[in-house]
């Protein structure tokens, strides 16, 4: 028998933190033909969920899949996620979370891991429409590797949080 990823008990955890600290949770994660969002808030194949409980009904962040009831344009959905497919958890306010490789995950599964950088498109249930090129109003996950850029990001909407990933 394997050991159980940590993964999704890391997911609970920052979760868990940014609910007691306040903080809005965003969870940010790679779609395939697996995962269960509204397409029209997809791009990249990437989609960013506000998973607070204002935000979402019967929330389950299990050991394989997170599940949740949310509104999107005024329309309920039932969304699905793979815990494979979580890309990164953090909180709206601050960027403060963890990310997490999905390249052995897609390899795993026969995919190709996912192209980074990619924008990630802001699809909070109370978002009635689907963002655009423009990155104004737009949270952005971006990965920056030490040798490339040894200062911290000044590039993107003031003001607004960013997780940077640096390996």
């Amino acid at each position: 028998m394997s050991e159980p990823s940590t993964k999704p008990y890391l997911i609970r955890a920052i979760y868990e933190w940014c609910t007691d600290s306040g903080y809005t949770p965003f969870l940010a994660v790679h779609v395939d033909a697996t995962t269960r969002v509204p397409q029209e808030f997809v791009k990249n194949n990437e989609i960013v969920l506000n998973i607070s409980a204002l935000a979402t009904s019967k929330l389950q962040i299990g050991n394989d899949l997170v599940e949740f009831q949310a509104r999107f344009g005024g329309k309920a959905r039932t969304i699905s996620v793979p815990i494979i497919n979580v890309s990164a958890i953090y909180a709206r306010e601050n960027g403060h979370g963890m990310a997490f490789d999905l390249a052995d995950a897609a390899i795993g599964r026969g995919h190709e891991p996912p192209a980074l950088p990619a924008p990630v498109v802001t699809a909070a249930p109370e978002d009635a429409q689907p963002e655009r090129e423009s990155s104004k109003g737009r949270d952005v996950l971006k990965v920056v590797q030490p040798e490339d850029n040894p200062q911290p990001p000044t590039d993107g909407p003031k003001g607004r949080p960013h997780l940077t990933i640096v390996k």
